[in-house]
């Protein structure tokens, strides 16, 4: 008797211990796959390659190229593709400018590339440059203009492009 007591207090603590692993692992299995946030920067990119690509298309589009560079880990950079891709700075820049990120990384990666645009990179990210759709630079910031990306408004941004495409 003490032994088939026994049996059923361990089966019923076993069936017990199964129930409560059910519970735990069946929310984790049915639960949604988490997000994976969409990289804006691409950091396995060949900017040379993309800027003659972007160039390419200005030149069919009769645009110019707005080349912004920044970092996938920089809140303003992210700020500011969010402003650029809604509303009155989306309209603005889609009917002006072929756009073009270039990721930086950690200030390690493709600053050849700012420097030789004459983007300084010193004063924050993100910076930008204007390029004509011919490959010759119109404008570029040099001060930091948009490294609040953040806390800036549409038109305080707004303000910046224009100025770095107004000579056009």
């Amino acid at each position: 008797m003490k032994k088939t007591a026994f049996a059923l207090g361990l089966l019923s603590s076993l069936m017990f211990a199964s129930a409560a692993h059910a519970q735990a692992v069946a929310p984790a299995a049915t639960a949604p796959a988490p997000t994976v946030a969409k990289l804006v920067y691409n950091e396995l990119a060949d900017a040379r390659a993309e800027l003659n690509q972007a160039l390419a298309a200005a030149q069919a589009q009769r645009k110019n190229v707005l080349v912004v560079f920044g970092a996938n880990w920089c809140g303003d950079c992210l700020a500011l593709d969010r402003k650029m891709s809604a509303g009155s700075l989306s309209e603005h820049v889609g009917k002006r400018l072929v756009v073009l990120k270039v990721n930086v990384g950690r200030f390690d990666r493709n600053v050849d590339l700012a420097a030789q645009i004459g983007v300084s990179l010193k004063k924050g990210i993100p910076a930008v440059a204007v390029l004509a759709n011919d490959g010759s630079v119109v404008k570029a910031t040099n001060g930091g203009e948009l490294a609040d990306a953040r806390n800036m408004g549409d038109e305080a941004v707004l303000k910046v492009l224009e100025g770095l495409h107004s000579k056009t």
